[in-house]
């Protein structure tokens, strides 16, 4: 056996437990509500010592120690893609609350163990030095840039859901507004009904009004967070309203029957790419199908003719 084959193999089980049990941990959430933490503190003995070791063994010791190594693994990673990194998980939502150092821990945990999962498999089938050292470093590069686009995966479906649920969302303001209730109330309706990511954003805004932020700033922020043209130009005819004291429901109503028209030229566009599309599917896969079924049959006939004459 070769003497490379155990060490490798004991860092690449190391990392890969490593790996699984984080991703574990951030999968888990703690369904633990601040009414249930406040009885579990008053019921205690001891309040303010004993509380913390009350908790499990793996919320009070394993997950804070993984979560402090990944952001120390994060912290090597170069800092000029931070800045869009922390663009792209706020138009993400926070995937399984993932901060910017935890993502980039996951970047260099993930490179790290396909890169080693292919040195050992190339080392234990004897493989030349160049050859494992190189197909290791390509997949180590791999596997460090696959977060990445997942993390773009989730970014454009949920900018696909904004663009598809906001003329939805106009219209119910709409009928909220002509209903007599305020814009903040029939946006807090929405976040309350609906639970995708126009009513999730509707409830930041909500939020942070009521903190003391303005309409205006609010509104800016979910235009930052989202980063949809529509959402955009929507925020902008709002803000300018509310500056020139114009009416909410008209604006909405002028808004709403636009966000319509644009959906329907947006299925149109879509229905016009759909004969190009069809076109390497039909040509490189139903047309030889087709071919085959038809002409299939008559080639042996055509090869016997052919044989016939050549005799």
């Amino acid at each position: 056996m070769n003497p490379l084959h155990l060490p490798l193999g004991v860092g690449f089980l190391v990392s890969l437990s490593c790996g699984i049990v984080y991703w574990g941990l951030l999968k888990l959430r703690r369904t633990e509500t601040p009414q249930r933490r406040l009885e579990r503190l008053v019921a205690s003995l001891h309040p303010l010592e004993g509380a913390e070791l009350e908790l499990p063994f793996l919320d009070r010791v394993l997950r804070p120690w993984l979560r402090k190594q990944i952001r120390a693994a994060g912290r090597l990673a170069p800092s000029h893609n931070i800045e869009k990194l922390r663009q792209n998980l706020v138009r993400a939502n926070y995937p399984y609350g993932l901060t910017v150092l935890d993502f980039l821990g996951v970047k260099l945990l993930s490179g790290m163990l396909a890169g080693v999962g292919v040195l050992s498999w190339l080392t234990a089938r004897r493989a030349g030095l160049l050859p494992t050292v190189l197909l290791a470093a390509i997949v180590g590069v791999v596997g460090f840039l696959l977060p990445d686009f997942w993390l773009g995966s989730l970014v454009r479906r949920r900018k696909v859901q904004l663009v598809r649920t906001l003329p939805d969302a106009l219209d119910m303001l709409t009928i909220c507004v002509d209903a007599g209730a305020g814009l903040d109330s029939a946006m807090l309706k929405i976040s309350q009904k609906w639970q995708d990511a126009i009513g999730t954003e509707f409830g930041k805004v909500v939020a942070e009004i009521r903190i003391g932020m303005s309409r205006r700033e609010a509104l800016q922020n979910m235009v930052m967070r989202t980063g949809v043209p529509d959402i955009s130009s929507f925020v902008a005819v709002l803000v300018q309203a509310d500056q020139f004291g114009l009416s909410i429901a008209s604006v909405l109503h002028t808004q709403s029957e636009q966000m319509r028209t644009r959906r329907w030229q947006r299925a149109e566009q879509e229905a016009r790419k759909v004969p190009t599309k069809l076109l390497f599917p039909l040509i490189f896969m139903i047309f030889p199908s087709v071919l085959a079924v038809t002409i299939g049959p008559a080639i042996p006939v055509l090869i016997h003719t052919f044989a016939g004459l050549a005799q």
